[in-house]
């Protein structure tokens, strides 16, 4: 009999439209399973792909603003995801860049976990979270505290019921390796490369996309683009958005919006250049190079597996790395890519990115779970 997949994910809504849920879609091209979700308002959205699916969700989808998102009910994900019975199931996949990792399985069932981020909140994100939220200070930061430990503790917990590991880049299998000492398979994510179209022609000014919250530090680019005073576009949307506005000189276009729509239908058809201070590996990288765009990137963690820096691959270079989290860095990167911004070849960034196409993805991943079950005989 043939077996029967689940494949569960955080979460499922028209706001989430980033990496992560591009590895959802391309699973369910071409693996029949049944998804599952802390909330889901994708299946009533007309727009989606996901339009009239059945999924299968938690407590959490009634509550309060929940379609706005669930990061307001942080500390009852871990409840949430554990009320999920999939029993019936042979093999759980989970797409998890938080709690869905921690699916309660059997000993007859196999779970194989594509893990974008071990959860950021709770690890890399904790004192950003602390010193940003509300509740970071007084006897509230108190609380929050111990409800970030107790959920650090579970984070670990949860890796332990995940038989087999796959990260989205090295340094997230690092990261994996860091929080639960658990191995982790590299299989890079797939990338809509037909949907990015090549255009060497472009038009003369930098472009940064992003959510516009804390830790993604556009305000830090804003600044360092205010002295520059170089022509500056900021699309995203976000907390900081306001903030922004108020810090940005006449250089500066704050044109908010979807992102991904921007990206798609006008900004990587331009002159432009991708910046972005995280350490992730941050998919828009990889789009901007499809379309024959250099980036400047902070040198750390994903970003060194998707961009060359032209000044150690000349014949190669995609882009420029700036080493520190500073204005002074940034300017200066601007200034050295000035420099170097003839020197680019923009077929060969193409061909680059393409290295990140669904294909690859599908037949990596496919590989993968068929290795995989075939260790294990008694699910046949």
């Amino acid at each position: 009999m043939p077996l029967k997949y689940a494949l569960v994910h955080e979460w499922l809504t028209p706001k989430a439209t980033g990496g992560s849920e591009l590895v959802v879609r391309e699973i369910l091209n071409h693996i029949d399973a049944d998804l599952y979700a802390l909330i889901d308002f994708e299946s009533s959205n007309p727009e989606s792909y996901l339009y009239k699916r059945q999924i299968g969700k938690t407590f959490l989808q009634n509550f309060p603003y929940a379609r706005n998102g669930v990061q307001k009910y942080l500390p009852l994900w871990p409840l949430a995801i554990e009320q999920l019975d999939l029993r019936h199931y042979d093999v759980i996949l989970s797409s998890s860049h938080a709690v869905a990792k921690g699916i309660l399985t059997t000993p007859e069932q196999m779970h194989i976990c594509y893990c974008h981020s071990p959860m950021r909140y709770a690890w890399d994100l904790t004192f950003d979270y602390l010193r940003y939220s509300k509740l970071g200070s007084g006897v509230p930061g108190w609380v929050t505290r111990y409800l970030l430990h107790r959920l650090r503790q579970w984070d670990v917990l949860s890796a332990n019921r995940v038989d087999y590991f796959i990260a989205n880049s090295q340094y997230t299998a690092r990261r994996i390796w860091r929080c639960y000492r658990r191995e982790a398979t590299v299989i890079y994510p797939p990338v809509n490369i037909a949907e990015f179209p090549f255009l060497s022609e472009k038009e003369d000014f930098y472009l940064t996309v992003s959510r516009l919250v804390s830790y993604k530090q556009i305000s830090l680019i804003v600044k360092a683009f205010n002295q520059l005073k170089r022509p500056l576009v900021v699309i995203g949307t976000g907390d900081e958005m306001n903030k922004i506005r108020e810090m940005a000189n006449s250089n500066i276009q704050i044109l908010g919006g979807n992102p991904i729509m921007w990206l798609k239908n006008i900004c990587l058809g331009l002159r432009c250049l991708y910046m972005q201070l995280v350490k992730i590996l941050v998919l828009s990288l990889v789009e901007a190079q499809a379309c024959g765009t250099p980036v400047i990137a902070y040198g750390a963690g994903g970003a060194l597996e998707s961009v060359r820096d032209i000044r150690s691959c000349v014949d190669t270079g995609t882009g420029i790395f700036f080493k520190t989290q500073t204005e002074t860095a940034l300017v200066e990167a601007v200034e050295k890519f000035e420099v170097y911004q003839g020197s680019f070849s923009s077929e060969y960034m193409r061909s680059h990115a393409e290295q990140f196409s669904p294909q690859i993805f599908a037949d990596r991943y496919l590989d993968f779970v068929n290795k995989c079950n075939e260790k294990r005989p008694f699910l046949q």
